[in-house]
């Protein structure tokens, strides 16, 4: 009984709050405001909008962008050689390292696709063999539009990105906002931080959020998976960059108001359906569960997140741990997926450009534009699907159709859809976050099916 009444008091009493000393505020603080500003503050540069670490990357791509497909063709070489000797031989430097046993000690996909993508950039480069492989259209895209953008940028993110992650900002916003993520998109409170690293800077970086969250213990399967599928929104300036293509920058407003609100009704609605909605509540198992949003008694939302955040920042206890995991960051990125987009991202580009498959595809949809009232449906329908490819090509599809209104949707739609296998889908397919290429087609399609209405009926009532 007296067991029991002392259980019972624990219970009840209020929560002691723990004392921090000024060093452990001021190192949740000092680094956690240049995380926010580097990753989430929206400023302008060079005539629009960006954020800190696009500024460092499109300041480094602007220098060294004659140099960068050289310089990443020499990495692909380089990833096909380690990766062999890592399999291979697997010598005591690497299988002794964790992070280099990941990276290099992979199976035989993963050495094909590092060697494929290898052989790309370097017919590309020389332009030797098929011309549909190294053209402008192909290869030339990855390799002198593509990589360089996605070398720079996770040069960067992946450096910076351990102010994010290590330092309590995460803990901090993902507490107060819980009560709006949670029963809306049924997510926790931190994953508004990816959303808001997407949009104000790179969706590709919104997923390298989610994978390392993943990989640490704060995200579920299911979670991982809805917030990599339908935070990873294209960023404001790319947005730009599209409407500007497709010749209707003067309507940049009412389009980025399109693409959020259509967002942000599939993100609702997709975690809710399978795929999503089948996949597990567990935590990546090397880790297990290492998050908790949820507010004791006695103490208010507020005070609980700054509790969490400053104990999150007072267990880094060395700067050098910190470096040494932004350059691994960067260092996966080279040598595992950049040798990825530049094979799967190619032979992606080839089959739109060259052969009729997404033309097929596209068949069932002309009816359905035609019962939306879009004009030139036949000429739209292929631009629907392209994007599975690369999310660029709905504009240059697209930008040869006379009707502002349709290539106004086209436009939209490309940037909802998300899933474009030269870039995003490659990270995930990469990634320990389980989704599969069925997976990846079916979420893109349901975007689809779930944003083309709304976009439409939007840009209806803009052109009316």
């Amino acid at each position: 009984m007296e067991v029991q009444r002392k259980i019972l008091f624990e219970e009840e009493a209020p929560h002691q709050r723990e004392t921090f000393s000024l060093a452990d505020k001021l190192k949740f603080i000092i680094p956690s405001l240049f995380g926010l500003f580097l990753f989430l503050v929206p400023v302008p540069f060079d005539g629009k909008w960006t954020i800190g670490v696009g500024i460092l990357a499109e300041s480094a791509q602007a220098v060294f962008n004659s140099y960068l497909p050289q310089f990443m063709t020499a990495v692909l070489l380089l990833s096909v050689v380690l990766s062999l000797v890592g399999s291979i031989m697997k010598p005591a430097w690497i299988t002794s390292s964790r992070f280099l046993n990941d990276l290099f000690n992979v199976t035989g996909f993963w050495i094909a696709m590092r060697l494929i993508g290898s052989i790309f950039a370097i017919m590309t480069l020389n332009q030797l063999g098929p011309e549909f492989i190294w053209s402008d259209f192909t290869g030339g895209t990855v390799l002198y539009s593509l990589v360089p953008v996605l070398t720079t940028w996770f040069l960067f993110a992946g450096l910076l990105m351990p102010l994010l992650l290590n330092f309590g900002l995460m803990e901090y916003i993902g507490t107060v906002v819980r009560k709006i993520m949670r029963p809306l998109f049924k997510l926790p409170g931190r994953s508004s931080i990816d959303a808001i690293a997407s949009w104000m800077g790179s969706g590709t970086v919104g997923v390298l959020i989610t994978t390392k969250q993943y990989e640490e213990g704060y995200y579920t399967k299911r979670e991982a998976a809805v917030i990599a599928t339908n935070f990873s929104v294209a960023s404001i300036a790319f947005s730009l960059v599209v409407i500007s293509f497709i010749g209707l920058d003067h309507l940049f407003v009412p389009f980025y108001l399109t693409v959020v609100v259509a967002g942000l009704v599939a993100a609702i609605v997709c975690p809710r359906i399978p795929p999503l909605s089948r996949k597990e509540e567990t935590y990546y198992e090397p880790v297990g569960k290492q998050i908790s949003e949820d507010v004791p008694e006695g103490i208010s939302r507020s005070q609980w997140a700054y509790d969490l955040a400053v104990g999150k920042a007072r267990e880094v206890k060395s700067a050098k741990k910190v470096i040494v995991s932004g350059f691994q960051n960067v260092l996966d990125i080279w040598f595992g997926l950049i040798p990825l987009v530049m094979a799967l991202g190619t032979i992606a580009l080839i089959l739109a450009e060259f052969t009729p498959v997404f033309d097929y595809l596209a068949y069932p949809l002309v009816p359905v534009l035609q019962l939306l009232q879009l004009p030139e449906a036949q000429a739209a329908a292929p631009a629907m699907l392209v994007g599975f490819a690369d999310m660029f090509l709905p504009a240059v599809v697209g930008a040869s159709i006379e009707s502002e209104l349709t290539r106004f949707v086209i436009a939209a739609v490309s940037l909802t859809q998300l899933i474009y296998m030269s870039e995003v889908g490659i990270l995930l397919l990469k990634s320990k976050i389980p989704l599969n290429l069925l997976d990846l087609a079916i979420i893109f399609i349901q975007r689809t099916i779930i944003t083309l209405p709304i976009i439409v009926v939007m840009a209806h009532v803009f052109f009316f």
